[in-house]
């Protein structure tokens, strides 16, 4: 594997069928027996000891070569906006789907829905048409067990339990300006908050005070809380729960004012490859069908399955079992830019975001 600078580092990598990694990105010309276009390439925020795994099946059934980017869901619709017509890539998979309706009130998308979200709750449908589900998830406190163990202080329950003095300086986030995750938490204060933006941010600012420093990534909280840098990480809750899982020691607590919740979504490119467009909708069909879905038991990756048929990993909690914030995330994708900007100007200008 080898790295590329476009905006800020990120992982350039290729998958080819039968799990070989090597270097290099963008559409090429591979062609079918049959004369179709036999790549994909493709944007994601998903983890690198993730996403391989569900790409390789992919090209294991259909024989289409993925071809990928890694990198942070802001950075993709900053890079996205600067290519225009000349995208890099032809599919967005992963990310918040209030990213994905930013990028679309900026005409980077090309709409597609799914026969898939037959099986998938209307809650998690775009009314609009053009990004698809494919998983689940809540904003969660991660906390090492050990680090508040050793302080003999109770683990953050509340929004309002992150602002406590003995946490200066021991939290982690990522940034709203590169990070899906870190915008969704912007948003649920405000929500939190009756969209009372000047309380929100005032709130931000305080928070920001026990603030370790801001990541360029969503799930690197959750991380540096696992080997105790930061004594809490906020994320989504795959990212906790699978840390957990391997034995961290990772406390997930859910805010007791209620929590924000993501729809992971996937949407194709407006400016991508053309010759692409019918794979990329292959590939939203397959990720959101039943045996794509269960693959997420095999990957220990925590994640919940949009598609009400597909099996779900024990110990998951449902979000009917969670008190969540539900804000419109249309109003969300339309005033992101609005929001990082403030953010920026008046909490952290992103000049120095740790990976």
């Amino acid at each position: 594997m080898k790295k590329t600078l476009f905006v800020a580092p990120i992982l350039v990598l290729t998958l080819i069928f039968g799990g070989l990694l090597t270097g290099c990105a963008g559409g090429g010309g591979g062609a079918g027996s049959g004369g179709e276009h036999m790549e994909l390439t493709i944007f994601t925020p998903w983890p690198e000891v993730e996403f391989p795994y569900y790409f390789r099946r992919f090209e294991e059934e259909t024989g289409i070569t993925l071809n990928f980017v890694r990198i942070s869901t802001g950075e993709a619709m900053a890079r996205l906006q600067v290519e225009g017509d000349n995208a890099t890539a032809t599919l967005m998979w992963g990310g918040p789907n209030d990213t994905h309706v930013a990028m679309q009130r900026a005409g980077l998308l090309y709409p597609y829905q799914s026969p898939e979200l037959e099986n998938v709750p209307e809650l998690f449908h775009d009314p609009e048409g053009y990004w698809n589900p494919i998983a689940v998830g809540s904003l969660v406190f991660a906390s090492n067990s050990e680090w508040f163990g050793e302080q003999n202080i109770p683990y953050p329950q509340s929004w309002q339990d992150l602002l406590r003095p003995e946490l200066r300086g021991q939290i982690t986030m990522a940034h709203p300006s590169t990070s899906g995750t870190a915008y969704n938490m912007l948003a649920t204060i405000i929500k939190i908050f009756d969209y009372d933006e000047e309380a929100a941010f005032d709130y931000m600012r305080r928070f920001d005070e026990n603030i370790r420093h801001y990541t360029r990534v969503g799930a690197a909280p959750a991380r540096e809380a696992a080997i105790g840098e930061a004594a809490v990480g906020l994320v989504f809750s795959q990212d906790a729960l699978s840390l957990q899982a391997e034995g961290f020691p990772i406390n997930v607590s859910f805010p007791s004012e209620g929590t924000g919740y993501t729809i992971e979504a996937a949407s194709i490119i407006r400016g991508g490859f053309p010759e692409e467009f019918d794979n990329a909708r292959k590939f939203i069909d397959w990720s959101m069908s039943v045996r794509a879905q269960e693959l997420f038991i095999n990957t220990g990756s925590m994640r919940m399955p949009v598609n009400t048929n597909a099996a779900v990993t024990e110990g998951l909690i449902p979000l009917d079992q969670i008190e969540l914030v539900v804000y419109d995330a249309v109003w969300a994708g339309e005033n992101r830019t609005r929001l990082v900007e403030e953010f920026m100007s008046r909490i952290d200008d992103a000049e120095d975001l740790a990976e």
